[in-house]
């Protein structure tokens, strides 16, 4: 299993890569789906989705398209655009594949990975303007931006403690070692 960090990756690129891993038999998990980046200013992705929004069945709107709201099922779709989904195999693949906002418990715990090839900060011109995906979701209607943010701060305090205690318990090892 993959576990990538989605923290500034730009979302098209990201989906384009983890849509073939899946498709070759990876298994792909996506967490902090909610600081991802799209390039353009935030506004006009704003008006971008809102016009999105637009596009519903106008006989019976329960019929779809759906609007997912969640930055997690932003980006789901996203990759789901760029699988045969309708086929087994495009199924199965899009059945590897797991998103999360924040970072969950299974995954808190593992090495997370980057894309070199779909980060931001190489791919877009310094001083070009970007949105995240998670501000977007705020304002079109995503309603547990807070809780995700809460629930985040209290992983990291565990962490930061996790990570003084290893760092406590190498230097002890350092020095057992050097006087032995």
């Amino acid at each position: 299993v993959i576990v990538v960090d989605g923290r500034g990756h730009l979302i098209g690129r990201l989906a384009s890569v983890l849509a073939k891993q899946l498709l070759n038999g990876q298994r792909v998990v996506v967490v902090r789906c909610e600081l991802l980046n799209v390039s353009g200013s935030f506004y006009r992705n704003k008006l971008k989705y809102f016009a999105f929004l637009r596009k519903r069945m106008n006989s019976n709107p329960s019929h779809g398209p759906f609007h997912f709201r969640a930055p997690s099922k932003i980006l789901w779709r996203t990759i789901r655009g760029m699988i045969p989904h309708k086929t087994q195999r495009g199924m199965e693949a899009l059945n590897r594949l797991k998103v999360f906002e924040g970072i969950p418990a299974p995954y808190d715990k593992t090495k997370r990975m980057v894309i070199p090839s779909a980060l931001r900060v190489l791919r877009l011109k310094p001083g070009r303007r970007y949105a995240s995906v998670g501000r977007i979701s705020r304002e079109v209607g995503w309603k547990y931006g807070d809780v995700v943010d809460k629930l985040e701060v209290k992983r990291k305090e565990k962490s930061a403690a996790y990570f003084e205690a290893k760092k406590k318990t190498e230097c002890f090892e350092a020095k057992a070692e050097a006087s032995a």
